[in-house]
């Protein structure tokens, strides 16, 4: 009865569209691209990489240290999904 529990839930969850995080190039993405890509990161700290990376160009994920709202434990989630490719392709 349990695992049929588990296999519901797991269903359901997928069923729910629930975000998973995706590999994102932070200076060339718009704020919604960065919301949609990166786990944790609302409409409101994504405008505010956007704008800090599109100032400042980042080339590392310590850069986005400088970012308000985004510390050591934010940075550690979200660094293997971040990109700095100067590319805009």
């Amino acid at each position: 009865m349990l695992s049929k529990t588990i296999k519901l839930a797991v269903g359901f969850w997928a069923l729910c569209g629930v975000a998973l995080a995706a590999p994102v190039n932070v200076n060339t993405a718009t704020s919604q691209e960065i919301s949609a890509a990166l786990s944790g990161i609302g409409p409101a700290k994504a405008e505010a990489i956007s704008q800090y990376c599109q100032a400042n160009t980042c080339s590392k994920p310590e850069d986005l240290l400088n970012v308000k709202g985004i510390g050591e434990k934010t940075l550690e989630k979200i660094k293997a999904d971040l990109r700095f490719d100067q590319d805009k392709t």
